[in-house]
């Protein structure tokens, strides 16, 4: 994916995307069901996150990194 062509608010929305859908799994884990986006199941989705990461940070944008743990 070429990060360098969206803007900085595409960037954040795709990020807090990842981190909404992290969350929503997480939650419906807790309550024995089956998570819809499988974020830990998936390392695509932790690579997407750290691609995000390294443009934000490249364009020196301010952010609160995912905590994976």
């Amino acid at each position: 994916m070429d990060y360098e062509a969206f803007t900085n608010e595409s960037l954040t929305m795709m990020y807090e995307g990842i981190r909404g859908a992290l969350r929503a799994d997480d939650a419906l884990r807790r309550d024995a069901r089956d998570p819809p986006f499988r974020i830990r199941e998936t390392p695509e989705w932790k690579k997407h996150a750290a691609n995000l990461e390294v443009e934000m940070l490249r364009r020196g944008m301010l952010f609160e990194v995912i905590d994976w743990s």
